[in-house]
């Protein structure tokens, strides 16, 4: 017994082996439902019921969105299941007296009848009002659900950039993704514990109306029910996040042993079986940690059971001497003891409940600061019309700094991008060059000076019109886990065109790869699902690239297109992007591939944030201290490993006839 109380009362949860071989010490993942690690321990009964208005408000306020009338057949049945309590109560007090009266046992079972009767219609009304109470909630749940994520998902897709590349709101966001399902598991809770009030108060309706000293007797058999409920509860939350860190661990190393971009290491370095073991330990602290907290609930449960068990003595035994000194009947003690007992287990459930729902509003409360924060974050509705893509997008001093750092990844950077022009962006990684084409796009705003797309200023626009006129081709885009027809059409989503698609297909080479696929266009891109097919590196680019084609835009970005492409393919990916400028479309280009950027009209060279060359290739290799003549060379000089590339000599004064233009 010792050893089990030790082992039940023991406050440290043990750090396990493979954590701090692994991890380096104990998991503490940033999700926001483990911030509420503690978040009960100092939580009353008393408190969580006084919170439970506040808390099921905005659940509430959303199934009565969902559906009205599911929602009040809920409440009606939850109270007229209440109301059949209290009255079979009462009426099962008229049929024991007419039992227990004087008379042979014929007369007593006619005198007893109406009232076994009206018993058995109100059991009746009572069975059909639950059935139709769990109708009600079956049908709100999921609508609850579906509403929530609607409108957690709605507000994520309107947020800034910015936002979504920010820590602290990403740490949100993940945390706010259980309240979705929190608010369908509250309503469930909600009906409990109407139910769980209803009943409590019909018993202590019945138990006031038979003798009210019975009252007090009715709480303190309750109260230790409660306490243990809660104590649970509190040890229970209080372990549930080292708990939680071992079950996502082994999670995520069960992931690590299956997933295809580990098997080929899994299998040639012989990881597995080094996994494997891992798994095992730390599986095995997380049976260690469920079992001290069964031991915990094993003991708390007993002690509320003897606290319990000794007020249900004393109250028997007060309804016994009630009956001996004629204060009751023997019928009234008999109801007496039917409602205290039903009142008592409705009061142990009640507690039960509130603490589910306190628990469950956690989650739903971080969903609501989501929603705050991301309309607060979100990106403005309406703004300056940008209904014809202008002649040229101007920066002028554009800075911009991400929040979480102190130097800017853009420094007072002015340049322009005309209309049907091929503008190239080269630096090295680092220097720039995604965040001025995100800044160009229109997802992100610079943090001081402008940009101008014609005479509106970027800031006081419709970015949903600026959207409108840009594509989008970046080394990591979406790989749809669609069909290939559907990988090309979200291009312009709400655009229909066979005809278009085709066309665009047929513009990067996906039409031949759909040749070689087991249901063309209509092949599905994803092979965790049965019938799925799954692409190279390069098929998913003419993929992409068929999809840029297919939005018809007139600002065409086009951010490491070529990474996953052989030299021909990249030969012709370029020139196949480029081309787009003869429609009339601007084109940017941002690649390491000096090769692939010789042929644009404007190039723009970026270091450490800061514009420091411009001009046309010719220009650029004219000049002797160029950065881009640098970097090209040493890219050229890579494709031969004895014959280097010859500079240009500079002319007598040390620089070329055509020296590139510089930023002011």
């Amino acid at each position: 017994m010792k050893r089990l109380l030790n082992r039940a009362w023991k406050a440290e949860p043990t750090v396990s082996e493979s954590e701090v071989a692994l991890f380096g010490g104990a998991l503490r993942y940033d999700f926001g439902w483990v911030r509420h690690e503690y978040a009960r321990l100092d939580t009353k009964f008393g408190q969580a019921a006084r919170m439970v208005p506040g808390l099921v408000g905005s659940t509430l306020r959303l199934a009565w969105q969902a559906d009205r009338r599911a929602l009040l057949t809920i409440g009606i049945t939850e109270v007229g299941q209440g109301i059949a309590q209290a009255a079979g109560l009462l009426v099962t007090n008229v049929v024991i007296q007419a039992l227990l009266k004087e008379g042979d046992n014929v007369s007593r079972l006619h005198a007893a009848l109406p009232a076994l009767i009206v018993a058995c219609v109100i059991a009746v009304v009572g069975t059909i009002l639950a059935c139709l109470s769990t109708a009600g909630t079956g049908r709100l749940e999921p609508k609850v659900e579906r509403l929530a994520t609607e409108q957690f998902l709605e507000r994520a897709a309107r947020a800034e950039l910015e936002a979504i590349e920010d820590g602290e709101f990403r740490a949100l966001l993940d945390s706010a993704y259980y309240g979705a399902q929190s608010s369908r598991i509250m309503i469930g809770a909600c009906v409990a514990v109407m139910n769980g009030m209803f009943s409590l108060v019909a018993a202590a309706g019945v138990v006031t109306v038979l003798s009210p000293i019975l009252l007090p007797l009715l709480l303190l058999i309750a109260l230790p029910r409660g306490w243990g409920a809660m104590h649970v509860a509190r040890r229970r939350y209080a372990s549930r996040m080292h708990w939680i860190e071992h079950e996502r661990a082994t999670r995520l190393l069960n992931n690590l042993i299956t997933a295809k971009e580990s098997a080929t290491e899994v299998r040639v370095h012989q990881v597995g079986p080094f996994l494997l073991g891992h798994f095992r330990k730390m599986a095995q602290t997380a049976e260690a940690e469920q079992t001290r907290l069964a031991d915990g609930r094993a003991v708390t449960e007993l002690i509320a059971a003897a606290m319990a068990g000794a007020a249900s003595a004393a109250t028997y035994v007060g309804l016994g001497a009630l009956w001996l000194t004629g204060h009751m009947t023997a019928a009234t003690v008999a109801t007496a003891a039917l409602a205290i007992r039903t009142g008592s287990a409705s009061l142990g459930t009640l507690v039960d409940n509130v603490l589910r729902l306190h628990e469950e509003s956690l989650y739903v409360r971080d969903l609501d600061r989501f929603s705050a924060e991301a309309e607060r974050r979100s990106i403005p509705a309406g703004g300056a019309p940008v209904t014809d893509f202008p002649d040229q997008v101007t920066f002028e001093d554009v800075t911009f700094t991400y929040p979480d750092r102190d130097t800017p990844a853009l420094s007072k950077v002015s340049l322009t991008f005309r209309r049907g022009a091929v503008i190239a962006l080269v630096g090295a990684n680092g220097s720039g060059k995604t965040t001025l084409v995100k800044i160009l796009a229109g997802l992100h705003l610079p943090t001081t000076g402008r940009v101008l797309w014609g005479e509106t200023d970027l800031v006081e626009a419709d970015r949903v019109d600026v959207f409108r006129h840009v594509a989008v081709l970046d080394q990591g885009f979406q790989r749809w886990p669609f069909t290939v027809r559907t990988n090309i059409q979200v291009g312009q989503p709400e655009r229909e065109s066979d005809d278009a698609i085709a066309q665009a297909a047929s513009y990067s080479g996906v039409d031949r790869l759909a040749e070689t696929l087991p249901r063309g266009l209509s092949t599905l891109l994803a092979r965790q699902f049965r019938g799925g097919s799954e692409l190279s590196g390069g098929q998913w680019q003419t993929v992409g690239q068929a999809r840029l084609r297919y939005r018809e835009a007139s600002l065409v970005i086009a951010d490491e297109p070529t990474s996953a492409l052989d030299p021909e393919a990249e030969i012709e990916s370029f020139e196949r992007i480029r081309s787009l400028a003869d429609e009339g479309k601007t084109v940017v280009l941002v690649s390491h591939r000096m090769a692939g950027v010789q042929h644009a009209d404007v190039i723009y060279v970026l270091d450490q944030g800061r514009l420091v060359e411009r001009g046309s290739h010719d220009d650029l290799m004219a000049h002797a201290d160029s950065k881009y003549r640098r970097m090209y060379v040493k890219q050229a000089n890579q494709y031969s490993a004895t014959e280097q590339v010859v500079l240009p000599s500079p002319s007598a004064n040390g620089e070329s006839a055509h020296a590139p233009s510089t930023p002011d």
